[in-house]
């Protein structure tokens, strides 16, 4: 019942910038950690950056000064802002959240909830 839609993956060329979004729906409480991770072909899927509920971020070095992770709390969405792109960008980008749920009145639970991903290509 709790899903991450993402939006803005595409083409884009080398020192271009793409916006991408991820926004929250469902039965939520609220929403704590949130990032963006990517998986490149033939590779792992890795970190690329977070944020807490608090606006506290963290990046993996090689997208340091390039992307910019934000959120907008009254949306329950998160972005990912990314500039100076290069060619090993090249992933399927993927959302993901830590959300806090209600089953039951007085009840309350944290489910990871990961978005179905989006391929962002960076080539001339």
């Amino acid at each position: 019942q709790v899903q991450l839609v993402e939006s803005g993956g595409g083409l884009v060329q080398p020192g271009g910038s793409l916006r991408l979004s991820c926004a929250a729906s469902g039965s939520i409480f609220s929403i704590n950690t949130m990032g963006w991770y990517r998986q490149a072909p033939g590779k792992q899927r890795e970190l690329v950056a977070t944020i807490t509920s608090g606006g506290s971020t963290n990046y993996t070095d090689s997208v340091k000064g390039r992307f910019i992770i934000s959120r907008d709390n009254a949306k329950n969405t998160v972005y990912l802002q990314m500039n100076s792109l290069k060619p090993e960008d090249t992933a399927v980008y993927y959302c993901n959240a830590h959300i806090v749920i209600s089953p039951s009145r007085g009840r309350f639970a944290t489910i990871e909830v990961w978005g179905q991903g989006t391929l962002v290509t960076v080539s001339s």
